[in-house]
Formats: C-alpha cells, sequence, structure tokens
C-alpha cells in the first residue's frame, strides 16, 4: 500500500503498461505544443535536391522501349556522403567499377543503366555530378603540348556546349542519319559504314582490351578497335570477321575520314577550352583531362 502511494507521489509510470510514458506521467511539466511537434518528426532527415540534366543525344539513337528513348532529359540526385563513400571505396576503385556505380546510385529511374547510356549522355550526367558536388572550379595538371611542360591549370565546368551532332550536317557529304545509326560513305574506297554511338558498356570493353594488349607488350590498336565497335555494316555486311578485315585494310585517308566525321555526328559534350602555357607561351584550345582530380579534388 505504502509502495502505491510513493508511485502516485511521483508520478512513476505503471512498467506493465504498454503506453509510452508521458511528461504528465513522469510528473512533469507539459512540452509546449510547437515543440511536441518537432518532436514527432525527424529533423535531421535530409532528402537530396533532383534536377533535370540535358541529354546531348536529346533520346535520339536509343532503341524503342528503352526509358531514354525521345527523352531530352535524366532525373539525377545530388551527390550526398553515400556517394563520396562509393567513389573512395578501395574494393570498388580496384575492380574498376566506383564511378558507374557512383552514377547508377545517382539515376533516380532505376531502369537505366550507366552501361546503357550513350558515351555522350554519361558524360553530361558525370559532369552536372561533379559540378553539384565540388563546384564548377576543377584545377588538375595538364601537359603543354607544344614543349611538354607540367603545370596545374583551371577549368570552367560550367564553359560547356551541348553538342547534339545535328550542328555540322550541312557541311558534311556523304553522310545520312537515321533513327538509331548514321550512314557515312568513304572517299577512297566508297564504302557505307553504318555506325551507332558507342555506349558506356563498349567504352569499357575498349578500355579493358587496351589494357589486356598492354600487360601482354602487344602493339595497341585503340584506333581501329574502335572503329570495328562501332561499325554494325559495311556496305551492307555485317559479318564480323569481314569488318575487322575491312577495318584493319583502311586506307588511311577514310580511317581519318570515317573516325572526323563519326565525332561530328555524335551527341557529346564539347569541354574544350582555352590554354595559355605560361613557360612556352603557347596558346591553344585543351580538352578537359579526365584525371584522378576529377571526383577526387585536393581540397
Amino acid at each position: 500500500m505504502s509502495q502505491r502511494k510513493n508511485e502516485d507521489r511521483i508520478g512513476s509510470p505503471n512498467l506493465d503498461s504498454n503506453v509510452p510514458p508521458t511528461p504528465e506521467t513522469m510528473g512533469l511539466p507539459p512540452v509546449p505544443e510547437h515543440l511536441a511537434q518537432n518532436q514527432t518528426t525527424n529533423s535531421l532527415t535530409f532528402v537530396a535536391p533532383t534536377e533535370f540534366v540535358e541529354l546531348p543525344s536529346g533520346g535520339r539513337f536509343y532503341q524503342e522501349g528503352h526509358p531514354l528513348y525521345k527523352q531530352e532529359v535524366i532525373e539525377v540526385r545530388h551527390m550526398t556522403a553515400k556517394e563520396e563513400d562509393i567513389l573512395t571505396s578501395q574494393s570498388l576503385l580496384k575492380k574498376g567499377v566506383a564511378l558507374d556505380r557512383f552514377l547508377q546510385s545517382l539515376i533516380v529511374d532505376k531502369r537505366i543503366r550507366t552501361d546503357d547510356l550513350l558515351v555522350g549522355d554519361k558524360n553530361a550526367v558525370l559532369i552536372n555530378a561533379r559540378v553539384n558536388g565540388y563546384g564548377e572550379d576543377y584545377n588538375t595538371s595538364v601537359t603543354c603540348p607544344n614543349c611538354g611542360t607540367k603545370s596545374r591549370f583551371n577549368f570552367d565546368l560550367e564553359n560547356k556546349t551541348v553538342q547534339t551532332g545535328r550542328e555540322h550536317l550541312e557541311e558534311l557529304e556523304g553522310v545520312q542519319v537515321n533513327d538509331t545509326t548514321v550512314n557515312i560513305i568513304l572517299p577512297t574506297t566508297g564504302w557505307n559504314f553504318e555506325c551507332r554511338p558507342m555506349t558506356g558498356a563498349d567504352e569499357k570493353a575498349l578500355q579493358k582490351s587496351v589494357e589486356t594488349r598492354r600487360k601482354r607488350k602487344l602493339s595497341e590498336d585503340m584506333l581501329t578497335q574502335q572503329i570495328t565497335m562501332f561499325t554494325v555494316s559495311i556496305s551492307g555486311v555485317t559479318d564480323r570477321v569481314q569488318i575487322i578485315q575491312a577495318v584493319n585494310s583502311l586506307p588511311a585517308r577514310d580511317s581519318r575520314h570515317l573516325r572526323q566525321t563519326y565525332q561530328k555526328l555524335m551527341p557529346n559534350l564539347d569541354l574544350t577550352q582555352s590554354f595559355d602555357c605560361s613557360e612556352c607561351g603557347h596558346a591553344g584550345d585543351m580538352e578537359v583531362p579526365f584525371t584522378t582530380d576529377f571526383f577526387w579534388p585536393k581540397q
């Protein structure tokens, strides 16, 4: 009996009760209403904002049924500490999949795989993620193409131009643009190359092949491999063995024409910026290099 009175006096909650204790049952003054409302919600919850990134392809070249078919933008989240963990994961870096995992984490529509993104569209998402995460200033080491001097140079990642692939159509001869491919007629052989844009998966396969040949101390064949990879057919021939043989025997003039025309027709971001060498005074345009400073800035 005395124990019950003591409990009543100090306001001890009934330990056998399933009702959670309140300030009143604890013998404490009630919490003001505005504070009580804050306690019912998690004030430390942060929802990363999303935005729509313009696709250089504008949804062109994707097969019907792909989530980006005829879509001009892709929705992505801003990077958070979770994505930084991905970028600094030693196991993912060792496997060479950190950037792909990083991008996949940012893309809102999970039906979209980074391997299926056209290279130009993937670059657009990468640049957007870098700017949102660490800002538009990109300070990295560059080598002067004239004197070979290495120096630090600051690139402005907001200084970019979206290249849709349509800008040069009027000036190019022997070119036909289709829904998913382009046709390029070569000046010397007259062969009609049907080409498709390269994807993230193609890019990785090409890099892996080059590294394998380097490890085996074989001659590098990046140019011919790249041409073979983006070629669908040559004058109607689709047999891969014949295509490889034809690419290897292409006259240099045709090879150069094919690569230059293909580059002009493919959607991408133009990140060329003016560069001045402080050592020799050389001035010219330079492509923004993707070094380790890009997502791992020294700051």
